[in-house]
């Protein structure tokens, strides 16, 4: 590989200028302001020849003629821009460089370019400069190439004159992977300035000083750029530098250019396969060239590289059958396509593909590869009709039965199961005119279950000659005909049952008019027993009659009537009564049948009509709004009920005499006074009411009206009212009365509770009743003693029976609930009948008495307390002593009164002090 660092360029303006070497492509390109960017491409290389450069030169003006010269006599330029020896060259052991000057043959600019060549790993004989020893590698022969110095002719005394001159660099390219060492030289950058005053270099850019930063860097005296590590396409594939000349003082000598480096591409990644596990499907039966599935595989490394583009194989196939090479794959794509017939779900239903992908092409000697495993699954098609497996089945049925399998039908398909190629559909194609059986599948072992839908009867079919034919859900695929097996014979017996009679006409339907007598024989309802081959006999029951209207003969079925037969009785629906027999035969086991009769029954004028409302009320003086409103009701039916007519008995005559009756309507009538004025009171009307029927009825009815005074609005008032009711006056002043005394009753007592209250302000009791616990009982909680009082005598606490006991008591000691032994005090006896205020006296004497008199409970005794034991965890409070550090003054304890009067005498000092 020729070394791209040890390129020196210097370039006149104007054109564009490319060196190739063997392996690798550098791009220098600088454009002048004043010049057409017309291509200049000069292109340098070692090739494996004698010729040891080639120079290239194309003009901007594209130019035919180009001529070359060379300075140094023993190096020669060929018209295609082959550089060659003349002679061979002795001592390589200095730089030999010589100037390549390029001519148009109508252009009058002139370019050169300047060619340096030097022996890598040889030292010179002679010292050199320590410049150029930088710039020599061992072990290659490199080009130093300056850029070329634009001439052009003039007049002057000078000749030509220079152009301004600029500095680019070709683009770099590196391979990744690079195993170093490091820091590498890439290339070196240099001003053709460096000769008046000192440069420094420097670069910027992603790789240099931004991230990833310190991948690049350069001498900033000798601008050589070098890479610091191995680089990796994969995660970058390019940088985009610029170098930057200044001179000493920071001052920028040329202008800033952008190099390019491009990561050489190595084959360091193996393809990798998207899946480990592809799933695909092809039918069974599939023709040659298939399209199957698709596999992918992924290179990370250049895909326009052979390094990136990968080629597929098929290692394996698993089983080989019916070949080995069912499967073949484009070497390109990844598809998978079918390459033979012979696809049977039935014999192989999954094929294992193992796929290999390679790199560089698929070259195995070169190339990296990976495997992937491609299940290929082989997709069901209708190709197996259903077979049955008989010729013929049989079965057998009980007549009358219903939804009962009575034969089963197997059959046999190689289809997969549970699919609507496996599943099986059975029709009847003969033998069932009327309908009375149906297939139907189990979906589980796809058998067919010949059912009964519609019972069959003996006496009429003793067998079925079924002929059935199955077939598939789906249908059959192309060029697949249907078996022979798929059709059978199926025999269905059926078997004599005892049947239940029938009643020929059920329900049976009736007409009778209504109130026919008990004993009626109305009509013979019997039943026929369908068993034509068995001798039986019939026997009839009732079994429903909610009127308990009818009897049926036992043997024959006659039906006769028990009572008066009533079209208005409530069991009786829209005119229609119904009631049920039963008829069962001697069969084995019996069996029996149900019938139902239906009476209708024919309305008579049987009812007479019922008048309405039965009370009513009226104002004692006549007015036109002052009416009662009567109706009447039949429960016959037309035309036994309505118009209706309404009339006032003729007796007695003070009927007719006080009231009159309107008719309104054929169900309406109005009641009126027919006298101006009727006292106040109950007044019983009777009001007779006939039908329409033939012959028809009347009904002779009371309405209790009550005539009572009314106010302006025709309404009854509440005296009126009463008095109507039947009240006299004499009644009505004795109400008055015992509602006064009532309310005078209680006026007494109310202001006998409010002078009782203003007494009691006056002349407070001395104890509120409601402070009063004297005939309270307080009842606190036991705490008992300490850990150590578990065991106390009771008895100290018992009252004691006797005086003996108090008296043989030792001295000092004496029981809390003691009374003393001597004279009781005398009490005030209350009046027989005090005045109520003297109460407040009466109790405030009493409470003088009961405080001076010591036999009166709470005794003045010694409290004794059974022993509670040595101690206790819990301390003792003896050590709690008065905080007073002085006398204290107890002689308030005499205001206290008599109860606190020993107190008194024993901390105060009392009265005898």
């Amino acid at each position: 590989m020729f070394p791209s660092d040890f390129i020196l360029v210097e370039m006149a303006a104007g054109c564009h200028l490319s060196l190739q070497h063997p392996y690798q492509i550098f791009h220098i390109s600088y454009i002048s302001p004043d010049v057409s960017p017309h291509p200049l491409n000069l292109t340098t290389a070692l090739p494996q020849t004698p010729s040891l450069s080639l120079v290239k030169f194309e003009d901007c003006q594209h130019s035919k003629a180009v001529g070359f010269e060379s300075s140094d006599p023993n190096f020669s330029v060929r018209p295609d821009g082959s550089v060659y020896a003349e002679q061979e060259v002795a001592n390589l052991s200095e730089p030999i460089q010589f100037m390549v000057t390029a001519r148009g043959g109508h252009d009058p600019h002139i370019w050169e370019t300047t060619v340096k060549l030097a022996l890598f790993g040889h030292q010179p004989s002679v010292p050199v400069r320590e410049k150029e020893r930088k710039e020599t590698h061992t072990g290659y022969l490199y080009p130093v190439i300056k850029f070329p110095r634009k001439h052009q002719k003039s007049s002057s005394a000078n000749g030509l004159r220079r152009q301004k001159r600029d500095w680019v660099i070709p683009p770099i390219n590196v391979p990744e992977n690079s195993r170093g060492p490091f820091p590498q030289m890439l290339v070196r950058i240099r001003s053709d300035q460096d000769l008046e005053k000192g440069i420094r270099y420097s670069i910027t850019g992603a790789g240099a000083d931004q991230p990833p930063i310190d991948v690049y860097n350069i001498d900033p005296v000798h601008g050589k750029m070098f890479v610091t590590r191995p680089l990796d396409r994969e995660e970058r594939a390019s940088y985009h530098l610029r170098a930057h000349a200044v001179d000493m003082n920071g001052n920028k000598v040329e202008s800033p250019i952008d190099l390019y480096i491009y990561v050489i591409d190595m084959n360091d990644n193996r393809p990798e396969f998207q899946n480990q596990v592809y799933n695909g499907s092809v039918a069974e039966g599939s023709k040659p060239g298939t399209l199957v599935m698709q596999v992918t595989a992924n290179d990370s490394d250049d895909d326009t590289t052979a390094n990136g583009m990968v080629r597929y194989r098929i290692l394996s196939q698993t089983p080989h059958m019916p070949i080995p090479n069912m499967f073949t794959i484009n070497s390109e794509t990844g598809d998978i396509f079918t390459m033979a017939a012979g696809l049977d779900r039935e014999k192989v239903s999954q094929y294992i593909i193992i796929v290999q992908a390679t790199d560089m092409e698929g070259n195995l000697n070169f190339g990296l590869s990976n495997t992937a495993t491609a299940l290929i699954s082989v997709t069901d098609i209708n190709d197996n009709p259903p077979e049955l497996t008989a010729r013929t089945f049989s079965g057998e049925v009980p007549e009358n039965s219903v939804n009962v399998v009575v034969a089963n039908l197997t059959v046999i398909d190689r289809d997969q199961p549970h699919s609507p190629n496996w599943a099986a559909q059975y029709r009847i194609a003969s033998g069932d005119p009327q309908g009375h059986f149906l297939i139907r599948t189990n979906p589980v072992n796809n058998d067919g279950m010949v059912t009964v839908v519609k019972p069959v009867d003996y006496e009429q079919n003793r067998a079925f000659m079924l002929t059935v034919i199955v077939s598939n859900k789906a249908p059959l695929a192309s060029g697949i005909q249907s078996s022979l097996q798929s059709s059978a014979g199926v025999t269905i017996s059926v078997q004599d049952v005892n049947e239940s009679p029938v009643f020929p006409t059920n329900p049976k339907s009736i007409r009778f008019e209504e109130g026919v007598p008990a004993g009626t024989t109305l009509t013979v309802f019997a039943a026929q027993d369908p068993d034509l081959f068995i001798q039986q006999t019939v026997r009839y029951s009732k079994l429903s009659d909610p009127a308990n209207w009818l009897r049926i003969n036992r043997t024959n079925g006659q039906i006769t009537t028990m009572a008066v037969l009533d079209r208005e009785s409530m069991y009786v629906r829209n005119n229609i009564y119904e009631a049920t027999f039963l008829a069962a035969d001697n069969g084995s086991p019996p069996a029996s049948g149900t019938g139902t009769l239906q009476i209708h029954l024919i309305d008579v004028n049987d009812n007479a009509p019922v008048m309405m409302p039965k009370e009513a009320q009226l104002c004692e003086r006549a007015n036109p709004r002052s009416k009662v409103n009567i109706t009447a009701s039949d429960a016959d039916a037309d035309p036994h009920v309505g118009p209706f007519v309404f009339e006032l008995p003729s007796y007695p005559p003070s009927i007719r005499r006080n009231w009159t009756i309107s008719r309104i309507s054929g169900d309406y009538a109005q009641l009126r006074l027919r006298i101006p004025y009727l006292d106040a009171e109950v007044y019983d009307v009777p009001i007779i009411v006939s039908d329409s029927g033939n012959p028809p009825l009347s009904n002779r009815s009371i309405i209790k009206v009550k005539v009572c005074p009314c106010d302006d609005n025709g309404d009854c008032t509440t005296t009126g009212a009463v008095a109507a009711a039947g009240l006299g006056t004499g009644a009505i002043i004795a109400i008055l009365i015992c509602i006064i005394i009532l309310l005078i009753l209680v006026l007494v007592f109310v202001m006998w509770m409010k002078r009782r209250e203003k007494e009691r302000q006056a002349k407070p009791l001395l104890i509120d009743p409601e402070d009063d616990v004297r005939d309270n009982i307080l009842k606190y909680d036991e705490e008992g003693g300490g850990e150590e009082d578990q065991d106390y005598d009771l008895s100290q606490l018992q009252q004691p029976e006797s005086v003996e006991h108090i008296i043989s008591k030792p001295v000092g000691v004496r029981r809390v609930d003691e009374r003393p032994i001597i004279a009781e005090s005398q009490y005030p006896v209350r009046p027989s009948l005090p005045h109520p205020g003297d109460i407040g006296d009466f109790i405030n004497d009493g409470l003088r008495a009961a405080d001076n008199d010591p036999t009166a409970p709470p005794y003045d005794s010694l409290l004794v307390f059974d022993y509670e034991g040595s101690g206790s965890t819990a301390g003792s409070v003896s050590s709690l002593n008065s905080s007073s550090s002085g006398d204290q003054d107890y002689d308030y304890l005499n205001d206290w009164g008599p109860r606190f009067k020993k107190l008194a005498d024993l901390y105060g000092g009392g009265e005898d002090d």
